[in-house]
């Protein structure tokens, strides 16, 4: 099959030959029709996110295509049906295998473009907004990265459970788009302090929960941001990971601070969790009620150039690379 392959020495990725997966009992053979550019695929790229032991070196962290083959013990899957999911890896290429259990069907309406953008953003974001950050009705979350893939899919779900919704983003015209998302408020994190802006928006009180994908930079800000017993999920740092603290600052508020990554969590985990998404969300993207923002598709052998538009931050919400 044809897959990207990236050159150590100059990072450059090219359409390459690599061998066939082969189907397991419990697996599902997929030709997979497209992918999506993740942030950790560029780290990747890098050599600044190792690959999970066994995992195969072919990045993708997602997929969407055609069910090729049904493994001899998978029940309720057929050659032909339509599927998207997330991957550990193995995403740039024409196939890939994956566990029956980690399959979700494509809803009626939604192309393979469209498909394609919803596992790790969507995934990522019922994790961060429910499983860890326990955000319930009439409670504040503050999106940091608002247009990003995973902001637009965190604002959109936190919007269908009724929370109020505070996000950050470097341009106007990205802090519209989260307008038009579901946003209650914005703040353009290059003009204003976001936690005096915070501040003034909960007249003091600060939010409940924070979703934060830029690290050490933001931290105390952060912390000043949040409530008594708030919650702050640290997705990424693309500000930076080490920094020293005053730890009064944690205990005076009795804050919880979770560390997160989706790619970690172990194939049950990512089971579990793909089966309380879809019982929460498929009703709602069938519907279209949520739905992925795609801000551009490239073709495969155009994979340099997709990355460089994310390494840029240009994006807003999702960039698709087609694969067959």
């Amino acid at each position: 099959m044809k897959a990207i392959i990236v050159d150590e020495q100059t990072n450059r990725m090219s359409v390459g030959e690599w061998e066939d997966p082969k189907v397991g009992t419990n697996e599902l053979l997929i030709d997979i029709k497209a992918t999506a550019i993740n942030r950790a695929d560029v780290l990747q790229k890098y050599g600044k996110y190792p690959v999970p032991p066994g995992v195969t070196p072919i990045m993708g962290l997602e997929m969407s295509g055609i069910v090729e083959e049904v493994g001899s013990s998978v029940r309720g899957w057929n050659k032909g049906d339509r599927v998207c999911a997330l991957l550990p890896g193995g995403g740039y290429a024409e196939k890939v295998t994956i566990p029956a259990d980690m399959a979700i069907k494509i809803p009626d309406g939604f192309s393979f473009e469209e498909a394609a953008a919803i596992p790790e953003v969507f995934l990522t974001a019922y994790l961060n907004l429910f499983d860890l950050g326990q955000l319930e009705k009439n409670q504040t979350v503050l999106i940091h990265a608002g247009a990003s893939g995973v902001g637009t899919a965190a604002i959109q779900l936190a919007r269908e459970a009724g929370a109020t919704i505070i996000v950050t983003a470097g341009s106007e015209e990205k802090l519209s788009l989260c307008k038009e998302l579901g946003a209650h408020y914005t703040i353009n994190y290059k003009k204003d302090n976001f936690a005096e802006k915070v501040s003034d928006i909960t007249e003091g009180k600060g939010v409940d929960l924070i979703l934060d994908f830029i690290g050490a930079s933001y931290f105390e800000k952060n912390i000043e941001s949040l409530k008594i017993e708030g919650r702050l999920i640290l997705i990424g740092t693309l500000g930076g990971s080490r920094l020293e603290i005053d730890l009064m600052s944690l205990m005076i508020k009795r804050i919880k601070v979770f560390g997160s990554t989706l790619r970690s969590q172990t194939p049950a985990q990512k089971e579990s969790l793909t089966k309380k998404f879809v019982e929460f969300a498929m009703p709602l993207l069938t519907n279209k009620r949520i739905s992925p923002v795609i801000d551009c598709v490239f073709q495969l052998h155009e994979v340099n150039e997709a990355h460089e538009k994310m390494e840029r931050n240009e994006n807003k919400g999702k960039i698709i690379l087609k694969i067959n």
